[in-house]
């Protein structure tokens, strides 16, 4: 049921406008008498509300995101049934989503799609606090507000349609689900940090990176292709920023940010240093690699949910195929450094083993034969007891049973970047976990201490506690390189990392105007304000403004030259005192320091004008009204004229409020100035005391001149 504007939900949502449609839902904006604010409704279609299941659950999840407050959020406001009629009420918020923003621009800069990122994951993680999941991040759900604040909308709704499946009639995009998603498994946290990844993927690139005719298509390309670097398709794209894109959108979510907290230091860390390989590598796919196949539920799942929901594209016969794409695998490249003398590849690889394996058991039979001879040597020049090495040879057989097949040693990590860190476990076939604690800042993304000491033994596949330095919770501003920013850039970036910004203007004769000049200070704690001065270009001559009331605009406009100033708005005003033609007031005072070039603007005498009036002459005897009594009666008397004046009614007090007996005469003499223009009125004998009218007079006005 479409609302029309002007219509009222509860007696206090005033319809204004359509401003969207959806899936689920049509969005209207709204105007809260009660509290005298613009909101925005979101109401559910008559399809979704016949469903009582989907309306309790839709209700349950839309209470539980009521409860949200963070600055990335869009605000819900309440949660209202009105018969068969459901809706949120919701912050309204002016600006674009950034689905339209992408389209507008083609594509985002790094700085700026990091700026976003950040703020979403930040909204995103203050959701996940709450144990509430989005499960349908899409630019679509991102609003971006003119102050440049990223809001995301919808918390809490994908949830009830979460039995909805991906097909024509689903809520959200297949475009940004996650592959757990897609098959119809368990999706948390990281799923949403999916769709978040697949987003910036789109910010940076200017589209998905998988698209298809049909959800089917999509959704398998999820499962099963892999996302190609944004870097082939825009060469801008930093290599930290793009191995947090390609983390982010791992196919299994243990590959992916534990949490939006790590995501959020990640993207800090790229603005800092774009290039720094402190950001850890996804193991990259073989280029050649044959595509991956899924198991045949997971395909079935997905073709069973077209089959229910029909296709997307009416012209879609309702069939899938999926493709397998075989591929010869790659051969590894010779090591660079080899001459082609060196290659052997005419070798029967049969021929070349045999030779291979005959080589090892002569090397092996060498090293026996010298052993013994070594021994009989020992015993025949006395060179030891033969006590001494079997001493030796029992004491590296109790060494090696100590360091069993399922043991290893714990490697020395203090010192090592994450990436060597993690590196050295996995060759001792060990787990890693991560914890980050204040340190110095030169210890920042280093490994400070390792809940095992290094040499221990311990089992394999162990986890092993490493603590990183995050320096020491300060902002380094000085590499943020936000003097190669504008001012609003260089905002953008202080306020993603959670600083409040403070832009003034300074003079520069080297700057270009709305350039970064400078900062202060050059680190500050997350919370806490900076100051970022702008150029406002060269310096510009002041003078002294004059006084230019009383002159004629000729004379005023001479005088401006001379200083070099210009004559600038020009406005009328009627005037008693300054002659039609003459300068009444001027906007900027004088005496005032005046940068040359400026445009004063200024108010024109039109002379006294013409002016309406109405005259009356009559007397009112107060006993008429109240016959012979009238000597007994005291009122409260006014007498005021009324005239309608652009559809309003003015009233001008003749008589002030006075008590009276009933047996006086009011004398109703006046000359009344009437609004210009208006040639009629009324004036009315009230009696304050009782509350009505004693007498009402026309009053015809007249153009004079003054």
């Amino acid at each position: 049921m479409m609302l029309q504007p002007g219509s009222y939900l509860q007696d206090r949502y005033e319809i204004l406008a359509l401003i969207g449609t959806g899936g689920m839902s049509e969005v209207y904006q709204a105007k809260c008498h009660k509290l005298n604010r613009l909101v925005a409704i979101k109401v559910l279609k008559e399809e979704f509300s016949q469903d009582s299941n989907f309306v309790s659950k839709f209700k349950m999840e839309a209470q539980a995101a009521a409860g949200l407050s963070h600055p990335n959020i869009v605000s819900v406001y309440d949660v209202v049934d009105e018969g068969d009629l459901h809706y949120i009420v919701m912050e309204l918020i002016e600006g674009i989503t950034l689905k339209s923003y992408i389209l507008k621009k083609g594509h985002l800069g790094v700085k700026e799609t990091i700026g976003i990122a950040i703020q979403v994951a930040q909204g995103i993680a203050a959701a996940h606090d709450q144990h509430i999941v989005h499960r349908d991040i899409k630019p679509q759900n991102m609003i971006i507000s003119r102050d440049g604040k990223v809001k995301v909308a919808d918390f809490g709704i994908a949830r009830a349609v979460s039995s909805q499946t991906i097909g024509s009639n689903a809520v959200g995009s297949v475009h940004y689900i996650s592959p757990e998603q897609a098959k119809g498994g368990y999706s948390d946290a990281r799923s949403d940090l999916y769709s978040l990844g697949i987003t910036m993927y789109e910010m940076v690139t200017g589209q998905v990176p998988f698209d298809g005719e049909n959800t089917v298509t999509i959704a398998l390309a999820h499962l099963e292709e892999p996302v190609l670097p944004p870097s082939h398709l825009n060469h801008d794209v930093t290599p930290s920023l793009e191995r947090i894109i390609l983390k982010a959108t791992a196919k299994k979510p243990d590959r992916r940010y534990r949490d939006a907290y790590e995501l959020i230091a990640d993207l800090r860390h790229a603005l800092v240093d774009p290039e720094d390989e402190y950001l850890k590598k996804e193991p990259e796919l073989d280029e050649y690699s044959p595509t991956v196949i899924r198991d045949r539920g997971e395909v079935e799942f997905v073709r069973d949910t077209q089959r229910r929901t029909g296709p997307l594209d009416q012209n879609w016969n309702g069939g899938i195929d999926v493709p397998v794409v075989k591929r010869e695998p790659k051969m590894a490249k010779p090591p660079s450094g080899k001459k082609k003398k060196e290659q052997h590849d005419d070798v029967n690889p049969q021929i070349e083993k045999l030779l291979t394996t005959i080589g090892i058991v002569a090397a092996v039979i060498i090293v026996a034969v010298v052993l013994v001879i070594f021994a009989r040597l020992g015993g025949i020049f006395n060179l030891g007891s033969g006590n001494t090495i079997e001493k030796t040879t029992e004491a590296s057989a109790q060494s090696e049973e100590t360091l069993k097949s399922t043991e290893c040693k714990v490697p020395p990590l203090v010192g090592l970047n994450v990436e060597q860190a993690e590196q050295a476990l996995s060759d001792a076939s060990l787990k890693i976990r991560y914890e980050y604690a204040k340190s110095a800042d030169e210890e920042r993304g280093y490994v400070i201490k390792q809940s095992v000491t290094s040499g221990t033994i311990v089992s394999k596949q162990s986890e092993i506690t490493v603590t990183v330095g995050e320096g020491s919770g300060k902002v380094d501003l000085t590499k943020l390189e936000l003097n190669t920013m504008t001012g609003d850039e260089a905002k953008l970036v202080l306020e993603s990392h959670n600083l409040k910004v403070e832009l003034q203007e300074e003079t520069s004769e080297e700057t270009e105007k709305g350039r970064v000049l400078r900062f202060e200070p050059e680190k500050a704690e997350p919370g806490s304000s900076v100051k970022v001065f702008v150029s406002s270009g060269p310096a510009v001559p002041m003078v002294p403004m004059i006084d230019i009331t009383g002159m004629s605009e000729e004379d005023a406009g001479t005088a401006l030259e001379a200083l070099g100033l210009t004559l600038g708005e020009r406005k009328e005003e009627k005037s008693e005192d300054v002659a039609k033609g003459m300068i009444i007031s001027q906007d900027i005072a004088a005496l005032t320091d005046t940068p040359q070039g400026t445009a004063v603007g200024y108010t024109v005498s039109t002379g006294k004008g013409k002016q309406y009036v109405a005259v009356i002459n009559d007397d009112f005897p107060l006993k008429d009204m109240f016959g012979p009594s009238s000597g007994d009666i005291e009122i409260t008397v006014r007498i005021v004229a009324i005239q309608q004046v652009n559809g309003k009614q003015v009233e001008k007090v003749l008589l002030e409020p006075r008590k009276m007996g009933g047996n006086i005469t009011i004398p109703i003499r006046y000359t009344i100035p009437g609004a210009e223009g208006v040639l009629t009125g009324e004036l009315q004998v009230q009696d304050l005391t009782n509350n009505k009218v004693l007498k009402s007079y026309p009053l015809e006005y007249l153009e004079v001149d003054e």
